[in-house]
């Protein structure tokens, strides 16, 4: 008799240590379309607890509050706050969540973002609750590799997918096109990425991004609202691999904005035998690295990249590089920013610690690099292969005596280029900017447009933009 006593008395003890963790069915409440006004479907969480005794959660609530979109019920009760819920050993509870998005207010961010907070024996615990308010095109990752982030296939072999701009486009996770998968993305297409989610060409997968002047296909964050408009470090990257000969990357009249890289092209497992053609793009606000390489070939045409917290380009391991009426400045404000605004490499690593020299063959026309540090070109090679560089009729910040550099030609040395308004990501140039006028015409030639599509054939100027004089 008295060992029942006791097994019964034990199921009515209420656990008080601190250390004790509930379980949860999920670590995020997602709602996929949720249409503004009409309210959401009810999503179900359940809360575990898999201790030997009874526990009480003091409180769960919305960290919002009164401003959540969101509302719960807690096994029948619902609040804002619902108190002192008892579950009984290796029993679980039902959480209901629904959101309901103000259709009045026109500044609601794209992702609608709240947490449940959950209280016990005065640990506390987050589960994250998130919305869209608009309908789009969603893109769930489902998929994980050991060593890689969480996928979702977009583009599988011998598929070509083509994403438009009829609806945006959400990510969670990465979109992946598969090796010999194809994905383009259409004129006027809007692509929104979730905290570490990104876009990814595995090896010989191909991506076709093909926006227009008037109609540039716009990469960034999933938050939209004003307060995260100039915010960077909202997702992950580009991840562009190896491919085939024949079998292009091409982005052309894309924005790339507010992630961690913006473009990171490498050979993976093999030296690519394709080409990233950039055209007409602008990267900025990015901060890891605007653009990331690794033995790539790269071919750019009026290209932007600023305001990266590391290295605006960081070209390594080796490759071949063609940029052409670039626009790379760099006063990155947020932290202290240690490295230059480019980098050149022409080595690897190999697992035996052994240096292999790569050869290199970089060269820049016509062209801007300038940025708020003393030093903003750095260059690390090893002799053992071909390593050519060249700046041609280019506008440069350094601390080199150009004159003793023969990579050097016809070049402006620490000119400011007088942007005309780089708090706000405009980088034309001002009327009394040194770098208008002097521009080589026949590098001009290759890139006869700017990147707004204003003609430079005569008198060029440096960079990516064409200097228009401002109407009276």
């Amino acid at each position: 008799m008295a060992l029942i006593f006791f097994s019964s008395c034990r199921k009515d003890m209420i656990s008080s240590d601190p250390s004790f963790k509930l379980g949860f069915s999920t670590d995020s409440v997602i709602f996929d379309t949720v249409f503004t006004s009409i309210g959401s479907v009810t999503k179900q969480l359940m809360v575990y607890n898999k201790n030997k005794d009874k526990i009480s959660i003091s409180s769960v609530s919305l960290v919002s509050g009164s401003q959540s979109p969101y509302r719960i019920n807690v096994d029948g009760t619902p609040g804002l706050t619902v108190e002192n819920i008892e579950i009984a050993p290796n029993d679980s509870a039902y959480i209901f969540v629904r959101v309901t998005i103000d259709p009045q207010n026109i500044n609601n961010p794209f992702v609608v973002e709240d947490e449940l907070r959950f209280v016990t024996n005065g640990n506390e615990q987050l589960v994250k609750l998130v919305a869209w308010g608009q309908d789009a095109v969603y893109i769930l990752a489902d998929q994980q590799i050991v060593g890689f982030p969480p996928f979702k296939i977009i583009a599988d072999s011998l598929q070509t997918t083509i994403w438009t701009a009829d609806k945006p486009y959400v990510v969670f996770g990465y979109a992946l096109i598969n090796s010999y998968g194809t994905l383009i993305i259409e004129e006027g297409a809007r692509v929104h990425f979730h905290d570490k989610s990104g876009l990814w060409a595995y090896v010989d997968g191909v991506l076709k991004v093909r926006g227009s002047l008037e109609n540039p296909v716009v990469f960034q964050g999933d938050r939209l609202d004003q307060d995260y408009r100039n915010i960077p470090g909202q997702w992950d990257r580009i991840w562009l691999m190896e491919g085939r000969a024949g079998f292009d990357h091409e982005i052309e009249h894309a924005i790339i904005r507010n992630g961690y890289i913006g473009i990171q092209a490498e050979s993976f497992l093999r030296a690519t035998e394709n080409r990233l053609s950039i055209k007409n793009t602008v990267i900025e606000n990015h901060t890891g690295i605007g653009l990331f390489s690794r033995l790539f070939y790269i071919e750019a045409d009026n290209l932007v990249i600023a305001n990266c917290g590391n290295y605006a380009a960081a070209l390594t391991l080796g490759g071949v590089y063609r940029f052409t009426h670039a626009t790379m400045a760099n006063k990155w404000s947020f932290a202290p920013r240690n490295n230059p605004l480019l980098f050149l490499s022409n080595y690897l690593i190999d697992t035996s610690d052994n240096v292999v020299p790569i050869p290199i063959d970089f060269y820049a026309g016509n062209s801007i690099f300038y940025g708020s540090n003393n030093e903003e070109i750095l260059t690390d090679f090893v002799s053992g292969a071909d390593t050519n560089y060249i700046f041609d009729y280019c506008n440069i910040k350094t601390e080199r005596n150009l004159t003793l550099w023969p990579g050097f030609t016809n070049c402006q040395k620490n000119e400011d280029p007088l942007f005309r308004d780089y708090a706000n990501f405009d980088f034309q140039l001002d009327t009394l900017s040194p770098s208008v006028d002097i521009g080589s015409t026949v590098i001009a030639a290759e890139v006869p447009l700017d990147i707004l599509g204003v003609s430079r054939t005569t008198l060029p100027d440096l960079g990516a933009y064409e200097f228009v004089k401002p109407n009276r």
